[in-house]
């Protein structure tokens, strides 16, 4: 039986129950980032997978496992080192012998991937072959162990970290694979206020006073209604003008000429629909608006961008970046394709 009503105005209000309660078990655990709770909320709702970069000690892993039991989704956490092979995480076939018969066969026992939310802790800090076969998981939702593919749960969510320090020794993913990440989220210092909540806190943070809100098949019906976000031809054809500025060509503003190598591809605009339309229902809205496409602009493109030699020499954010993209391509309510003249 479904949870959720179809019409308009009811899921709204049914949405909006369940945000303010997700939010609330998440800051039992968790003291502010409320920015980043919410980019996870969008994620999860449009089916995406996040990179998470910050420095050690900002909770990211707790964040993560509180989302899942806020959620009833079953976690597991895999340390990434630089000895961890691809059957480390996505399991391996083993031979048993039958105690009674004798008789041998072929097990598959399976890896840690195989939960509903998985947390790739320091990413970076594998090989590539291993990297690899987490992101053809990614995009699969499957893995194979000889000549067999085993699925892996439904819903099947990939929250990987990153340390924007201590570089030596690491692999950082390619450009090519970060593009399979919907989000890269940046988790910056606690404010203030918040920090001096954490110290007041001396407890050791305890899940088990976070209530479950939601089941998986709650939220794959949401996932579900979330794709059915009406979202107007104006507002994709926004979508595909922001993308296609950040590539080489004449559709690229002459203020961003400079600054990208290589722009985003297809994959983005697709990534600032799905989100859009989550962030659209999160906030009330019945219609993806063009506020929405630019609220996702940044987590869905600062991954998705290389900038210039020039950008980088100047010390010029992948966020900078994406700022003046803003600036220089506005929505138009009347915007019909790539062809309409930039006001």
């Amino acid at each position: 039986m479904a949870r959720f009503a179809t019409d308009g105005k009811r899921l709204i209000e049914q949405v909006t129950t369940v945000r303010e309660s997700l939010v609330r078990e998440v800051s039992k655990v968790i003291v502010g980032q409320e920015d980043v709770v919410e980019l996870l909320l969008i994620a999860l709702l449009s089916r995406g997978h996040v990179l998470l970069e910050g420095v050690p000690g900002l909770a990211k892993t707790l964040l993560v496992a509180t989302l899942a039991r806020t959620m009833n989704l079953s976690f597991r956490r895999i340390q990434f080192t630089p000895d961890l092979m691809p059957a480390d995480i996505t399991g391996i076939d083993v031979m048993e012998e039958s105690r009674e018969t004798g008789h041998r066969q072929w097990r598959f026992l399976e890896g840690p991937v195989f939960a509903n939310l998985v947390l790739a802790d320091e990413i970076n800090r594998t090989a590539p072959r291993t990297q690899s076969a987490l992101l053809e998981a990614m995009q699969e939702q499957s893995v194979t162990a000889g000549r067999v593919s085993h699925a892996l749960p439904d819903p099947f969510f990939v929250l990987a970290t990153q340390n924007p320090i201590e570089q030596e020794g690491t692999y950082p993913l390619p450009e090519a694979q970060q593009d399979r990440f919907l989000f890269k989220v940046l988790v910056p210092y606690p404010r203030y206020e918040d920090e001096r909540e954490i110290a007041k806190r001396s407890s050791r943070p305890d899940l088990n006073r976070v209530e479950s809100i939601l089941t998986a098949d709650d939220l794959i019906e949401l996932t579900q209604l979330v794709e059915q976000v009406p979202c107007a031809d104006h507002i994709v054809d926004y979508a595909v003008r922001l993308v296609r500025a950040t590539r080489e060509g004449s559709e690229r503003p002459d203020a961003l000429a400079e600054l990208i190598q290589w722009g985003a591809g297809p994959r983005a605009v697709q990534s600032l629909i799905r989100a859009g339309r989550a962030h659209a229902l999160l906030t009330g809205k019945t219609c993806v608006h063009a506020s929405d496409i630019t609220a996702m602009a940044h987590p869905v493109l600062r991954h998705r961008l290389v900038p210039s030699f020039l950008a980088q020499s100047d010390n010029i954010s992948p966020d900078r970046i994406i700022d003046k993209l803003l600036q220089t391509v506005a929505p138009q309510a009347t915007d019909s394709g790539h062809k309409t003249p930039r006001k």
